[in-house]
């Protein structure tokens, strides 16, 4: 038998080898909640499945830090130990919500998958969140317990919350040693139960709960084992579900985002592979260091990241040979950008993948290769393994390639919907394709953005929605209205910027409305840019503000 020197026939060839009947990832078609979709017809059913077959993978590590190691054996037996104390001391249960407000650390991955064990729904609130939206997230979801670290537990007493709180410096290493040896809880879940909640900024200018089902969690992890797979292939190696993969994965952004939760904590319980998980704020030199000792494989990370990266200027100091796979994620970043990082950062020379996808997806919606960046720039791939994509006009019809109109999804990583917001959700999830509110075109199969969620605003890998920030500020007594706007940025990619419009007469400064904002919104929430007018804002004709008249 030959091997085709057509890359695409070979790739064409190996794709069928693994999806086709009797194969590791054979596709059927099945109906996931109305939908008829196309789904693996070898997969799991229940998160917790994965917690129970890591435990083969014995003294390998999966978590490690600065500091800290944990092999998959003791990360089993600290999450049935701390299942075994929430269900006995504070009976969370299938259904029930779980809370964690923390940063970065090895106790918000024990936290999560002992809350998957019991069936309940793990809610991964902001870490970065003021008091308010602390007490808004947590009065949407009404968690049974709140487990936070010290510093969150601390902006917790602040508030209004009435939830049993658990600090992850005290409270779960005693109730883990206090229940060490306890069995693994094993809950009773269908697929298509609630896994996860994740917040995403809303138009009604308060975040969403984005909803993820126990399928949506493991159609992930099925799509990264799958291009595990595919990996095999291209170096020559039979696929073997049952072995470790010795990849090594570097974390540096938040776990309450699907990046760092969903692919990347998740999957990698299931691969065996090593999650290196980078703790406090972004330092060059500390991550290089960590990426040198650890000999870390595969990083995916913002723009901004990759900013400093460039600004370090010697990063060629420390030995990145190991890093085989870079991505950017979470923002859009310009043709310029890219390139230069190509140019200045060894590593990314040939190795750069780009991205676009949602909370609301759980995952990447397209992926632009390495190939893809270089010849084909601006744009950001073709739809990733198991996602129906369609550009559709304002009436929901398909346009033809090269047409612009909003990109439509429907895939079994698709959101349940949003938590306790029916009308949101009914809004964004038309007979199971989700309506992004983001514009594009496809060329030659390949997806172009050309405008983001219309007044969407990214910042250094967060979004932000002006209307959460403009009635923030229309809170105080000398602001008349006002209008915010995302402006660009060389290094966060966009900032924010607001023109207020204040009452004749008013004293009012932007040093004010600068504090005024800061107690009630995230730091990267807060304006940077400000002008202020007695001017009325520029309107249209039906009485709405014209964001693009607006102009510093």
């Amino acid at each position: 038998m030959t091997t085709s020197t057509d890359p695409q026939a070979y790739l064409a060839a190996v794709v069928g080898r693994l999806t086709g009947p009797n194969a590791p990832f054979e596709l059927v078609e099945e109906d996931v909640r109305g939908a008829q979709m196309p789904v693996m017809r070898h997969r799991n059913h229940a998160v917790h499945e994965l917690l129970t077959a890591s435990r083969a993978y014995g003294d390998r590590d999966y978590l490690v830090t600065e500091t800290r190691r944990m092999s998959f054996t003791e990360h089993a037996d600290a999450v049935a130990a701390l299942a075994q104390a929430l269900a006995d001391e504070h009976g969370v249960g299938v259904g029930d919500r779980v809370g964690i407000l923390a940063a970065n650390t090895i106790e918000w991955v024990v936290a999560f998958w002992a809350t998957q064990s019991l069936g309940a729904i793990a809610v991964g609130l902001n870490g970065w969140w003021v008091p308010r939206e602390i007490e808004h997230g947590v009065g949407l979801t009404t968690p049974r317990v709140l487990i936070a670290d010290a510093k969150r537990a601390a902006v917790l007493a602040q508030t209004d919350v009435d939830v049993p709180v658990l600090t992850m410096e005290e409270d779960v290493p005693r109730l883990i040693e206090a229940h060490r040896g306890a069995e693994l809880p094993t809950a009773d879940v269908s697929e298509d139960d609630p896994a996860v909640i994740l917040f995403t900024s809303g138009t009604s200018g308060k975040p969403k709960g984005a909803l993820h089902s126990q399928r949506n969690l493991l159609a992930v992890v099925d799509y990264h084992r799958y291009n595990d797979a595919l990996l095999d292939a291209f170096a020559g190696r039979e696929y073997d579900p049952a072995r470790p993969s010795d990849l090594r994965y570097l974390l540096t952004s938040p776990l309450f985002h699907i990046a760092s939760l969903h692919n990347l904590v998740v999957p990698r319980l299931a691969t065996g592979s090593a999650v290196v998980l980078f703790e406090g704020a972004f330092d060059v030199d500390r991550v290089l260091a960590l990426v040198e000792r650890e000999k870390v494989t595969n990083w995916g990370a913002v723009p901004t990241m990759a900013a400093r990266l460039i600004e370090h200027g010697n990063v060629r100091k420390y030995d990145t040979s190991s890093l085989t796979a870079f991505a950017l994620a979470s923002a859009p970043s310009s043709v310029a950008f890219k390139q230069r990082l190509r140019d200045e950062v060894p590593f990314a020379k040939d190795s750069l993948v780009d991205s676009y996808g949602l909370t609301e997806c759980s995952t990447g919606i397209a992926v632009a290769s390495p190939m893809d960046v270089q010849m084909f720039p601006g744009t950001l791939g073709r739809p990733i393994f198991g996602v129906a994509m369609e550009i559709r006009d304002p009436f929901g019809e398909p346009v033809a390639d090269g047409d612009e109109g909003e990109v439509c999804v429907r895939s079994p990583y698709v959101m349940l919907g949003y938590w306790d917001n029916p009308e949101a959700t009914a809004s964004s999830i038309r007979d199971g394709w989700l309506h992004t509110g983001d514009f594009g075109r496809v060329d030659d199969g390949r997806l172009r953005l050309t405008g983001r969620r219309s007044d969407l605003i990214l910042r250094g890998g967060e979004n932000i929605y002006p209307t959460e920030i403009e009635q923030c500020l229309d809170e105080h007594t000398d602001v008349v209205e006002c209008v915010v706007v995302g402006e660009a940025h060389e290094d966060l990619g966009q900032e924010v910027a607001a023109i207020v419009v204040v009452r004749a007469g008013a004293t009012v400064s932007e040093e004010e409305l600068r504090a005024f904002a800061a107690e009630r919104l995230s730091y990267f929430k807060v304006p940077t840019r400000w002008r202020l007018t007695t001017e009325p804002l520029p309107r249209n004709a039906t009485g709405k503000v014209s964001r693009g008249q607006i102009t510093f």
